[in-house]
């Protein structure tokens, strides 16, 4: 989870929602993914999207049966979706997200009985640090010039 709030950070400072994600095998990381959205232009360049598919080209196989991902906040809806569809073993994430979640906020999705694959998880793994690290960007966005109050 280190990693992955490494990766949040790095997307931060690109002025991206400071998300990251690592594909684990066999305790080696395989691939690496953190918000690209502004960069990229692309609606699901996600952090966990970003990570999936670096293992998928490395691997050349979209079967990740025995992978975990770690994401530093509960995945979307999207990224709960290819969670399943990618058939990971694990899902790790720190901190819920209210607004958005689809593992146990919202939805349910990774471990719905009516889809054909179901997804251990476990939530809350430095769940603290990675709520104060979305928690910092946007209080910091709301402090920029497009919410300050005082600008004429």
């Amino acid at each position: 989870m280190r990693q992955c709030l490494s990766l949040a950070r790095d997307a931060a400072a690109q002025d991206e929602v400071p998300i990251g994600a690592v594909v684990v095998r066999g305790g080696e990381i395989i691939g690496r993914g953190r918000n690209r959205r502004e960069e990229t232009g692309d609606p699901t360049a996600h952090a966990e999207i970003v990570a999936l598919r670096e293992v998928g080209q490395n691997l050349r196989c979209w079967r990740l049966e025995n992978c975990d991902l770690y994401v530093t906040i509960e995945p979307c809806v999207m990224c709960a979706g290819a969670v399943v569809w990618s058939r990971i073993r694990r899902l790790v994430f720190g901190a819920r997200d209210a607004k958005a979640g689809a593992v146990v906020s919202l939805y349910q999705i990774p471990q719905d009985e009516r889809l054909n694959h179901r997804v251990e998880v476990v939530e809350g793994v430095l769940a603290d640090e990675c709520a104060a690290v979305m928690k910092e960007f946007f209080d910091r966005l709301r402090s920029g010039p497009i919410f300050d109050n005082k600008s004429e």
